[in-house]
């Protein structure tokens, strides 16, 4: 996003990528552009005003890889439904003119058409509301190609190992090729980090007593049958036993199942689901089924890393806010972490602002 929007700009832009164009989280997320409808428990309005606009705006500039999917959100108690019905209100009109459609309150039998195995017990109906889904890796490839035809200039496989410094200033980076083993140096004005959970990681190359930004957050995902989940719509679960939401969303013949929020020491290129994360997105999923699913259903596991900012009084990593910061060196470079995928356009804007004004760049 950010090589995009400075070869807009005009910039001369060369993007370092030490792994594959859309390795690790860029594509390992929900499949979801979304506002965030936890938030609103949270009272975050703010974020969840920005990333509804910028959902908008994704819907609009990326129609070939993004689109709005329906929700269910089963409810069993009458007062459950107004509380959901009444938030997701506010969520549209919140929303505005990027709104993808309108909040509907549904009866049971209404739910059980859309969702056949929904759990019929007590159930009192449901709340049916509009967000957007993606294909996070095609983007993340459409956009490097956006990058490419924008005039940047971009390269895999080729880790960033240390920073041309000079008294006050960093003046380039010195990247070496991991598939040849060769070291190169690139010369720039301006460096922008933005290296997602790995963003301490290129700090403490610039100092060595650098207090890490980043908390790690795993999000693990589980692949299931599309027998479960046979209609063209998600299920939206409000309430798991940690206090999250989950979602079973169709994707690609298969329905996706999840996330959740496990706070990790490290941040690593290939995470592992943990089997108690797997047994809790089951365990959680069931809860709302009139058939069990179990660990032999689950057809693939896939896991991403969140990289949140750190706040030291956060007891949790599922408390932390999914806003994005931006820390400036002035010797040149600017970091950026948090922030999700879908307000990923007015993170690059705001981040190559910040490379513009630090590095006295012309205006183009």
């Amino acid at each position: 996003g950010a090589a995009i929007d400075a070869a807009c700009r005009g910039y001369k832009t060369l993007l370092v990528e030490q792994y594959d164009f859309a390795k690790a989280t860029s594509s390992r997320s929900t499949k979801l552009v979304h506002g965030g409808v936890r938030y609103l428990q949270q009272g975050n309005i703010k974020l969840i005003k920005e990333a509804l606009k910028e959902r908008g705006l994704l819907l609009k500039n990326a129609p070939h890889v993004c689109a709005p999917l329906q929700f269910v959100i089963p409810v069993y108690s009458w007062w459950r439904k107004l509380y959901y019905a009444v938030g997701l209100k506010l969520y549209d009109l919140i929303a505005g003119k990027y709104s993808l459609g309108k909040t509907t309150v549904v009866s049971a039998a209404t739910v059980k058409e859309y969702l056949p195995t929904i759990d019929e017990t007590k159930l009192a109906g449901g709340v049916v509301y509009f967000d957007g889904q993606f294909d996070d890796a095609r983007l993340a490839i459409n956009m490097a190609q956006t990058a490419t035809e924008k005039g940047a200039t971009l390269i895999n496989y080729c880790e960033v190992i240390d920073f041309i410094k000079s008294e006050n200033k960093i003046d380039g980076v010195v990247f070496k090729d991991t598939t040849h083993q060769q070291q190169h140096t690139a010369k720039a004005k301006v460096i922008i980090n933005a290296t997602g959970v790995f963003a301490d990681k290129i700090l403490n190359k610039l100092s060595a007593t650098h207090e890490p930004i980043v908390s790690v957050s795993q999000g693990v995902h589980i692949v299931i049958d599309k027998k479960y989940f046979p209609d063209h719509r998600a299920l939206m679960i409000p309430k798991t036993t940690d206090g999250r939401v989950l979602f079973a969303v169709p994707w690609h013949h298969r329905v996706v199942v999840g996330t959740t929020d496990t706070p990790v020491d490290k941040a690593s290129i290939e995470p592992v689901a943990l089997k108690q994360e797997i047994d809790f997105i089951i365990h959680n999923v069931n809860q709302y089924l009139k058939v069990d699913i179990s660990e032999k259903d689950v057809l693939s596991v896939f896991t991403g890393l969140r990289p949140l900012v750190h706040q030291k009084a956060a007891k949790t990593t599922a408390v932390l806010p999914r806003d994005h910061t931006i820390l400036t060196d002035k010797r040149g470079v600017v970091t950026i972490t948090g922030g999700k995928w879908t307000t990923y356009r007015k993170m690059a804007q705001e981040v190559v602002d910040n490379a513009m004004e630090l590095a006295v760049l012309p205006a183009t």
